[in-house]
């Protein structure tokens, strides 16, 4: 099986690379291609991945090339895992947001949309690649935050795309350890949109072990996601901390306002990472990559492919179209929910109802993401700013004008029509 991986020169791939090793029995990878345009960025990470291959004496080839076609060219599979304008352009989604009184992030609220409108075009002209050089089965991982809209954009274009994050298998990590069972053993009632998502349940052995834990452990529960015990209680589900931003976005502003960005603290690492991949003598992972972020990634990453050759009858969460699954969205709308993979497809598990207060906000967000990904794709200062003040934490018409002025002015180098 040949994998290519777009985006190759990240410094999450030895990530990736790890979780390949290890996993080799699950994935029997014979090439592996990663795609990048930075020469430098991609000969520090090919090289430290050509040396942790061979220290775990996996028999894969691995190409290293800026020249998409090459890298593309005859693959079972594509993993693409972009950052438009790199480190900068998402330090300045983190920043900007705040002249007008909104938290910055780089997939939530105005910065996401800003990430959206930089990343769709990429994305579908990669895509257009794929489908030209690759397998004619091949199909497309999208990694690329934001994951729902990225993935929607494929799928609508229709590309056999599935949208990745690695969100719920940090959580099933997590309640498998409180739990001290095997990950697998642990099945999760994960619903929503991409990183808009709560677990409704945590079944081991057929029994939901979730009221256990929200009455037992509901405080550290809320300490690892930030957010109120007493939220939790009441909901009777665990949010992703992704619903910080919307549950206590007054308090992750006033965090913003006087901490460091994330972006510098990720330019940082991702420095120090490179250096220690420059050095001909790493052959393993290194520790501070777990700083980096996107734990577990390996591990979704190979469960999914391995989906796709049919060699498991396992639900794992994915991105994917939602056909009815929530009556209240559109059948074309992404969602992330468990699947499984059925003569060729994904198909999502049975989701039971949802409460008002939850269906409410996730058909908000949804509505944002379609008025998103239309200025994505069409463009236009109009479509944006529909979209912006659509998005829940923006509303206002006027904050949403503002907004819409300083998306346009700091990201004029990546949007060909502004």
């Amino acid at each position: 099986m040949k994998l290519a991986i777009v985006g190759g020169g990240s410094t999450y791939t030895p990530e990736l690379i790890d979780g390949f090793s290890r996993l080799r029995d699950v994935l029997p990878l014979t090439e592996i291609a990663l795609v990048d345009t930075d020469p430098r960025r991609l000969e520090l990470v090919s090289g430290v991945s050509r040396r942790m291959l061979a220290r775990a004496g996996h028999p894969a080839k691995l190409l290293a090339t800026t020249d998409l076609i090459a890298g593309v060219e005859g693959a079972d599979a594509v993993l693409i895992q972009l950052r438009v304008g790199g480190q900068d352009a998402r330090e300045s989604d983190e920043t900007w947001p705040h002249e007008v009184g909104c938290i910055g992030q780089e997939t939530t609220g105005p910065g996401g949309l800003a990430k959206a409108l930089r990343t769709v075009p990429l994305v579908l002209s990669i895509a257009d690649t794929v489908k030209k050089y690759a397998k004619p089965d091949a199909w497309i991982v999208d990694f690329t935050n934001p994951v729902g809209i990225v993935t929607r954009s494929l799928l609508q274009a229709g590309h056999r795309a599935v949208g990745l994050c690695n969100v719920a298998i940090g959580f099933q990590r997590r309640f498998a350890n409180t739990l001290g069972v095997e990950p697998d053993k642990v099945e999760l009632g994960h619903v929503g949109l991409n990183h808009l998502t709560w677990e409704r349940s945590i079944r081991v052995d057929g029994q939901d072990r979730l009221p256990g834990l929200l009455q037992n452990t509901v405080g550290e529960l809320a300490d690892e996601v930030e957010l109120p015990a007493a939220l939790l209680s009441q909901l009777g589900v665990v949010p992703s901390y992704y619903l910080r931003y919307y549950y206590a976005h007054d308090e992750v502003l006033h965090e913003q306002l006087h901490n460091e960005s994330r972006a510098a603290a990720v330019r940082a690492i991702e420095n120090e990472l490179l250096g220690i991949y420059a050095d001909e003598s790493v052959d393993t992972k290194p520790a501070i990559l777990e700083k980096r972020g996107g734990a577990f990634y390996s591990e979704a990453a190979v469960q999914v492919l391995a989906l796709m050759r049919g060699d498991q009858d396992i639900s794992r969460v994915v991105n994917l179209r939602n056909d009815g699954s929530l009556p209240f969205l559109p059948d074309d709308h992404v969602i992330e929910v468990p699947a499984k993979y059925i003569d060729g497809k994904f198909v999502a598990e049975p989701i039971d109802a949802l409460p008002d207060d939850i269906s409410g906000l996730i058909s908000a967000v949804a509505g944002y993401e379609r008025l998103a990904l239309d200025a994505a794709i069409n463009g236009g200062r109009d479509r944006v700013l529909r979209a912006m003040r659509a998005h829940p934490l923006v509303l206002q018409h006027d904050r949403a004008e503002k907004l819409t002025d300083r998306l346009m002015a700091a990201n004029a180098s990546f949007l060909e029509w502004a």
